[in-house]
């Protein structure tokens, strides 16, 4: 590994995947094939060649309709082209589409959602 690729891989283990789980591939994001290292459920295409046949169509990028809210982060998951999976870390809000608030500080909740969590 090159020192940036190392950099991308650690930096992927903190950001929600195992070591083993991280991969180079390719995504679609906002209409377009990007090709990086990343985690296996985020980069699902394993050439631009295979990423660019799904965005032409063959496979509808879900992403397309911002599905999250509150500038969650959208991505395909790997089980079916025509499902996703909404990234709310960082934005102050939770749940499937990122439409609940994170709970203040201090507020006495059952189980504190992991996407409100702030290091």
């Amino acid at each position: 590994l090159i020192k940036n690729e190392l950099i991308s891989v650690m930096y992927m283990a903190c950001d929600g995947c195992d070591l083993d789980q991280v991969v180079r591939g390719c995504k679609i994001q906002q209409r377009q094939c990007i090709c990086g290292i990343g985690c296996r459920s985020e980069y699902r295409y394993r050439s631009r060649e295979e990423c660019r046949n799904n965005l032409k169509g063959k496979v509808s990028d879900v992403c397309s309709t911002k599905p999250c809210a509150n500038n969650g982060i959208c991505m395909q998951t790997p089980m079916s082209p025509s499902m996703y999976k909404c990234r709310c870390e960082g934005t102050g809000y939770y749940g499937s589409r990122c439409e609940y608030p994170c709970p203040l500080p201090g507020s006495i909740v059952r189980s504190f959602p992991h996407e409100c969590i702030v290091i």
